[in-house]
């Protein structure tokens, strides 16, 4: 019955002349986490630029919980109307096999806008950890597997996946430290009451710069000009060990074209605005190509990582209700 309304619903719009006219109120975009952390911090640049571009206002709602799943599962039952949208991360593709009940279809629950960016990650630690770098953090936790603590932000967090590739790459399970967001693990960790942890340079830069941490090595393939001085994971001793927390943009399954098209058109015009590009920079990071930010290629790149991810987590046994 909900694919009949929303069928309507879209040849209704199609059908009306006043549908030109979309955006004409005001615009919810969820951000599936808290305020204040790396993925907010994406989203509220990228929806003041595309707010421009729309001549409508996008407002930003955090609804956190669940590793992601709560947001999206609210954009998921919204009206396909083009005014509820989602910003997710790659925990889009790895909830599908992390929960074993999701109240939506990872796959077939959303339409889709574009890809954002890809976040590098960097391995950092509290100023008090004795390692000085990636091969004596390796070293050393596996000589002290039992006492070393491990930081993330929750189940689905993206620390929470760089931990367990991280563990998997260096066969050595370690204690886990889950908090409710990036945030205050990152407190506890400057404040040395937790050991390492691994997360987006959106939310690591600044105090990596400020020493507030250390920092052992980034994901990339190639060294971050943000982070001058840190190697990759490969040059510090840990080779393929690259991953990097995607951005994309959602909307309820059924929503009409033309407000998909116009999202897109938007979204590609953001993601050349010289202050996001620019601020997009300092947090380590860069806007995807137009080619990238287009619904075909957002909806192919979840495909992919939801296959990628399925045996890491399946290997891991790490799994939530």
């Amino acid at each position: 019955m909900r694919k009949i309304l929303a069928a309507a619903l879209g040849a209704a719009f199609l059908a009306s002349p006043a549908f030109a006219d979309y955006p004409e109120r005001a615009i919810t975009m969820v951000v599936p986490f808290s305020a204040g952390g790396p993925t907010d911090t994406v989203t509220r640049l990228v929806a003041e630029s595309m707010s421009k571009e729309l001549g409508q206002q996008i407002v930003v709602d955090n609804v956190g919980g669940a590793g992601g799943t709560l947001g999206a599962g609210r954009v998921a039952k919204a009206e396909p109307d083009g005014y509820t949208l989602l910003l997710h991360h790659i925990g889009m593709a790895t909830s599908d096999t992390l929960y074993r009940k999701l109240a939506y279809k990872t796959l077939e629950s959303f339409d889709y806008v574009g890809l954002v960016t890809d976040v590098p990650m960097v391995i950092v630690a509290s100023p008090k950890f004795e390692p000085n770098d990636l091969k004596g953090l390796i070293d050393y936790v596996k000589a002290n597997k039992d006492k070393v603590t491990y930081a993330n932000a929750g189940i689905g967090a993206a620390s929470h996946l760089c931990g367990m590739l991280f563990m998997s790459a260096i066969n050595t399970p370690l204690t886990t430290v889950p908090y409710k967001g990036t945030g205050p693990a990152l407190t506890d960790l400057m404040g040395g009451q937790v050991d390492f942890m691994c997360d987006q340079t959106t939310n690591t830069t600044n105090q990596i710069k400020e020493k507030k941490i250390k920092a052992y090595a980034t994901t990339t393939a190639q060294p971050l000009a943000a982070l001058p001085g840190v190697p990759t994971a490969g040059e510090a001793g840990l080779p393929d060990f690259t991953v990097g927390i995607w951005h994309g943009i959602y909307a309820p399954k059924g929503t009409p074209k033309p407000a998909l098209d116009k999202l897109t058109a938007a979204l590609q015009k953001a993601l050349q605005d010289p202050n996001v590009v620019a601020r997009f920079a300092s947090l380590g990071t860069v806007p995807v190509t137009n080619e990238e930010a287009t619904p075909a290629a957002l909806e192919k790149k979840l495909k992919e990582e939801v296959a990628r991810w399925k045996p890491v987590i399946q290997q891991a046994g790490q799994f939530a209700d």
